[in-house]
C-alpha cells in the first residue's frame, strides 16, 4: 500500500471513529458532513473519496459503534469468566450501563433513530439485534430470545428516559427480575 494510500486508510478510520462517537451521544441526524470533516482537519470536497453518500456514512459509523458497544461489554467481563446468561442481564440491566449512553450498548442508545433511517441503516443494526437474540437463543430458545432482547433494549431505552432515579432503576430491576426468570435453570 503506497503512502497516500496509508493516509487515505488513516483519515477515513478518524472520520468513522468521530462520527460513531458523535452518532452515539447524539444520534444519527446530529451528523453534518461539513462539520465532520472539519473537526478531522479534511476538507468536506475530500468526503466523497471515502464514502459514497452521506447515508454510507451513517451506515459504516452506526457499524462502528455496535461494534466498540460489544467490545466494551466484552471488556467489562473479568478474564477467564464465563459471560452466563445472568452475568449477561445483570451487566447490561445496571446502572453503569444505563448511565453510559457514549459507550454502552449503541442498540439501546440509537434504536429509535435507526428505526426512521434508511434501509442501509437498518440493515446494519438488524443485524447486530440478530446477533444479540441469537447469542440468547441458545440459553432460552429463539421465541424467549426475541423477548428477552426486546426487553433489556427497551427496558434501557425507558429508564435513561425518566427522570426521577429511582422510577429508572425500577425499570431496570422490574426487566431484571423478568428477564432472569425466562431462564430458571440458572441461578440469579
Amino acid at each position: 500500500m503506497g503512502h497516500s494510500q496509508a493516509d487515505k486508510a488513516k483519515n477515513r478510520d478518524r472520520i468513522l471513529a468521530m462520527a460513531a462517537g458523535q452518532i452515539r451521544e447524539s444520534g444519527l441526524e446530529s451528523i453534518s458532513v461539513g462539520k465532520l470533516m472539519q473537526s478531522v482537519n479534511l476538507t468536506h470536497g475530500g468526503f466523497y473519496g471515502h464514502f459514497a453518500s452521506r447515508s454510507d456514512l451513517l451506515a459504516q459509523a452506526l457499524k462502528q459503534a455496535l461494534v466498540e458497544g460489544e467490545t466494551v461489554a466484552r471488556a467489562s467481563n473479568p478474564q477467564g469468566r464465563v459471560r452466563t446468561f445472568a452475568t449477561i442481564v445483570k451487566s447490561y440491566l445496571s446502572r453503569t450501563h444505563r448511565d453510559s449512553r457514549n459507550s454502552g450498548c449503541a442498540i439501546a442508545a440509537l434504536v429509535s433513530d435507526v428505526g426512521r433511517a434508511d434501509d442501509q441503516s437498518r440493515a446494519v443494526m438488524a443485524e447486530h439485534i440478530e446477533a444479540f437474540i441469537n447469542k440468547l437463543t441458545e440459553t432460552l430458545g429463539e421465541e424467549k430470545a426475541t423477548a428477552a432482547v426486546s426487553t433489556l433494549v427497551g427496558a434501557v431505552a425507558l429508564s435513561r428516559v425518566i427522570t426521577d432515579p429511582k422510577r429508572s432503576d425500577a425499570i431496570l430491576k422490574a426487566a431484571k427480575d423478568h428477564v432472569l426468570a425466562m431462564n430458571p435453570s440458572e441461578p440469579a
